[in-house]
């Protein structure tokens, strides 16, 4: 499976905007455990993992025309 690594900061970017990237919003990435210092990585069908201790767990998706978005804010492409 290819991803994209990002860290917390970048995915809270990602979701402040106006548009509906992402089914979470900055309240519920945080009460979730996402600070600006977390390591995420999003697969090619838009699932975002949070990285924990023992591993990596689902925490939503983004939406829609999302893989352009997250080259731009990352300048990482899949891997």
């Amino acid at each position: 499976m290819e991803f994209i690594e990002l860290s917390g900061k970048t995915l809270l970017r990602i979701v402040q905007d106006d548009e509906p990237f992402a089914q979470l919003d900055e309240k519920e990435l945080s009460r979730i455990g996402v600070t600006d210092e977390s390591i995420l990585r999003v697969n090619r069908q838009g699932d975002i993992e949070l990285r924990r201790g023992h591993g990596w767990d689902v925490i939503g998706g983004l939406l829609g025309e999302y893989e352009d978005r997250l080259y731009e804010e990352t300048g990482l492409d899949w891997a």
